[in-house]
């Protein structure tokens, strides 16, 4: 098989960083389809190191010229490094390049966890049926993990805007307006989200209680972005592209999202949200308001709506032909407007 013609710019540029390495080689170059704000690749790194033959499977992941979602690296990239070896699984972080020139636009890579399943389809194919208690638990145990953590003693408020508990609400909700607003306001074919419209309004008419304290937020917490094990084991919570500081009950509301019940009828279509929330609860040490999740609920079918919007008007713009943008966009704009008349009680 001929060499991707990344592998020789990656080896060189891993190569500076490993001082003490010699003959570093890249090969096995994969993309990994389905992401759609990073270009992700997995590879084999081989080298010698103090005598000896080494070997590691490593992922690489780099900006695309125009993406579903805008968002920074340098964040993401340090919402892993937080939480790599604490009761939230996460890959460890190696090396992050904020400059064009090695690979062309910006990147970082980490390592691979090799030997563990991500797709919902699998998990609800038949064969893990005896195992989904134990991965809703797991799930939303890790959730309320997230949610307690001290983002200060994390190290994360230095890279992640700190807003007032009261303002986490319009902080999220000015930035997706926004994202509709650009994305469809005088832009040729687009179309104008009458419903999703509809529920921004409401949404301003009828602000949630200040968050109950600032966590660390995931942003797309959901089933389909873990890395689970044939027992049932979460090993590795992935895509932080969206990781921010903010109200706790967001990402709790984000996995409620119906879209991403997968037919089945349940949260992440795993558990009741009763009992998605009492495990939630007992991770976090915090409470639920029903008002405030509603509230969450609501604008996290207005998040996605944004995302599928904004994946439409990349590839349809020529920025990036990755199918999955259109695929996106086809496969789930009615669905969230049915999920958000549904949350809004009109359906």
């Amino acid at each position: 098989m001929t060499d991707h013609p990344l592998a020789p710019r990656i080896a060189a540029y891993v190569a500076g960083k490993m001082p003490d390495a010699t003959g570093v080689a890249v090969a096995d170059v994969e993309r990994i389809s389905g992401g759609a704000s990073r270009e992700t690749y997995r590879f084999r790194l081989t080298w010698t190191e103090d005598g000896e033959a080494r070997e590691r499977r490593l992922i690489l992941r780099r900006d695309p010229p125009a993406s579903l979602i805008d968002t920074e690296r340098r964040v993401e990239f340090a919402a892993y490094g937080a939480f790599h070896g604490s009761a939230v699984p996460a890959p460890q972080m190696l090396w992050l390049e904020e400059g064009s020139e090695a690979l062309d636009h910006p990147f970082f890579i980490a390592e691979e966890l090799v030997g563990f399943q991500a797709a919902p389809q699998t998990l609800f194919a038949g064969g893990y049926d005896a195992l989904l208690p134990k991965v809703a638990e797991r799930k939303w145990t890790i959730l309320g993990e997230i949610a307690k953590a001290d983002p200060a003693a994390l190290g994360l408020t230095g890279v992640m805007d700190a807003p007032a508990l009261d303002a986490c609400w319009r902080r999220e909700l000015d930035h997706w307006e926004a994202v509709f607003d650009k994305e469809t306001l005088g832009k040729e074919g687009a179309e104008p989200q009458p419903i999703a419209r509809a529920a921004i309004r409401w949404l301003r008419a009828h602000p949630p209680p200040p968050a109950q304290k600032l966590s660390v937020v995931h942003g797309d917490y959901r089933t389909g972005n873990f890395l689970y094990d044939e027992a049932g084991e979460i090993r590795g919570v992935l895509d932080w592209e969206m990781a921010h500081l903010g109200d706790p009950l967001e990402d709790l509301a984000w996995g409620f999202n119906p879209i991403w019940e997968f037919g089945r009828g349940l949260a992440g279509g795993l558990a009741s949200q009763a009992d998605a929330i009492a495990i939630w609860e007992r991770a976090s040490g915090l409470a639920v308001d029903p008002i405030a999740l509603h509230w969450w609920m609501l604008f996290n079918c207005v998040k996605g709506q944004g995302i599928w919007v904004g994946s439409a008007r990349a590839f349809i713009d020529g920025g990036n032909r990755e199918p999955i943008l259109v695929y996106a966009a086809w496969w789930l704009l009615n669905a969230q407007d049915r999920a958000i008349l549904k949350v809004m009680g009109k359906l």
